[in-house]
């Protein structure tokens, strides 16, 4: 069997990101949040803010007569991970097939190239 996976679903990342924006967050912001840009329905958004809190991406505690949700872990922890896996996953590893992709792509402009190779530089 295998391990389940770190890496958050889109509409989870989609709510995670409105938590860590918001630092301490109810389904209704988030629902509130979330309605702004597309239509979903405030039972689905208190669902998947429960899948969260069970894969331990989120914490509550009650506050008043509402749940106040918090995240476990920093953004940038998160994204880190779900680079990790994605690169494990698709390139065996190597992060180079991915830069290569993203050259090729034109998904890199000038100033990122420019941002990267200064970033090689200072690690060096």
């Amino acid at each position: 069997m295998r391990p389940q996976s770190r890496t958050l679903t889109g509409q989870e990342l989609e709510i995670m990101k409105v938590v860590w924006g918001l630092e301490r967050a109810t389904v209704r912001d988030v629902y509130e949040a979330l309605r702004e840009r597309r239509k979903i329905a405030y039972t689905t958004v208190m669902t998947m803010m429960n899948i969260l809190e069970a894969k331990n991406h989120l914490k509550k505690h009650a506050e008043d007569r509402a749940y106040v949700y918090q995240a476990t872990r920093p953004r940038s922890q998160v994204i880190k991970a779900m680079v990790r896996e994605f690169v494990d996953r698709v390139f065996n590893g190597s992060a180079e097939p991915l830069l290569i992709h993203l050259i090729k792509e034109r998904r890199l402009s000038q100033k990122d190239l420019e941002k990267i190779a200064r970033t090689i530089e200072e690690a060096e």
